[in-house]
């Protein structure tokens, strides 16, 4: 697809309404995974312990250690890269990071990797940007702006506490269905024996939740891809900027000879599989972001009519004193 370069307006009603259905989206897959521990913790403690469960959850989310930045960033053995050395990188982040009114300019990281990739560690008071060796000798400045942005948003609308907290959900959920399972196990020789009530239908619940929360889990963190697509289209005024960095990274990542000797490795996963939407449906919506212009009237590939008084003319030419003539 090729991108254009020239300027155009962005159309804001498509922009509030994509917001809108994103935060409705991340609201209802929060909601819903929410929902399934809650039903997880009835099963195994009851209604007096699912409320101890989830405040006792919100509580350690709220109270817990926060992980330094930088100790994530020596993980992928990643430096900070100073003004000095990338002008032109912190001059695009320093514009990006006046726009979305963060309190603090996030530091850019180098990972020294040929994956062509960016993400973001920290919160809004205390954040960085690492990118790769591949990307910065991939992208141009344009896409690179729009990759930034793209972090910037994540680190703008707290996914990173979003994520945290989908995270934290997901495990406790896990643990209450592994451990109404194991009391099943243990409780259901004395429920028989005794003609007690066996609860079938809940059964499957505590089986199927883990493998529920993780596909919802899933859902959101593509939810919020497309918001910070949103949002970075919005800071640079530019969604094709970032969609071609997209269609660059897709189409980059794959080297000739893995297609070649390892055809197979590189098949998409399903789309609910995925913790990021397809590329394709990345590009849609961004390119959708632009206002509607009027046509452009275009008259290469119109038939010219000639008048019908004129007659057709089958004279030669004649050479007068001015040239060539008929």
């Amino acid at each position: 697809m090729q991108m254009q370069r020239t300027a155009q307006p962005l159309d804001r009603t498509e922009q509030r309404r994509h917001k809108l259905r994103n935060l409705a989206q991340s609201f209802v897959l929060l909601a819903g995974m929410a929902g399934l521990l809650g039903a997880c913790a009835w099963i195994v403690v009851g209604p007096g312990g699912m409320v101890w469960v989830l405040a006792g959850a919100g509580v350690a989310l709220a109270l817990g250690p926060r992980v330094s930045p930088r100790l994530i960033l020596s993980l992928y053995r990643a430096h900070a890269l100073s003004p000095r050395e990338f002008p032109a990188g912190y001059e695009i982040l320093q514009a990006l990071a006046q726009r979305a009114d963060l309190p603090r300019l996030p530091r850019l990281y180098y990972v020294p990797s040929r994956m062509i990739n960016a993400f973001a560690v920290g919160h809004r008071d205390d954040a960085a940007i690492a990118v790769t060796d591949g990307m910065l000798r991939t992208l141009n400045l344009r896409e690179l702006a729009g990759v930034l942005a793209h972090e910037l948003s994540h680190i703008r609308n707290n996914d990173l506490w979003i994520m945290n907290l989908a995270d934290s959900i997901s495990r406790l959920t896990v643990f209450m269905s592994y451990a109404g399972i194991a009391l099943a196990i243990i409780g259901f020789p004395i429920l028989v024996a005794e003609d007690g009530w066996v609860p079938w239908l809940l059964i499957p619940l505590l089986v199927f939740s883990p493998t529920l929360v993780s596909l919802l889990q899933l859902a959101l963190s593509r939810a919020r891809e497309f918001d910070a697509d949103l949002d970075a289209a919005g800071l640079t005024g530019d969604p094709a900027g970032l969609a071609s960095a997209l269609e660059k990274m897709e189409r980059v990542q794959g080297s000739v000879w893995e297609r070649l000797l390892m055809p197979g490795r590189r098949v998409p996963d399903p789309s609910l599989l995925r913790s990021h939407p397809a590329t394709e449906e990345r590009v849609r919506r961004l390119l959708a972001l632009y206002a509607p212009r009027r046509p452009a009237v275009s008259w290469q590939d119109r038939t010219l009519a000639v008048p019908g008084r004129l007659p057709r003319v089958h004279a030669r030419p004649r050479y007068r004193l001015t040239g060539a003539w008929f």
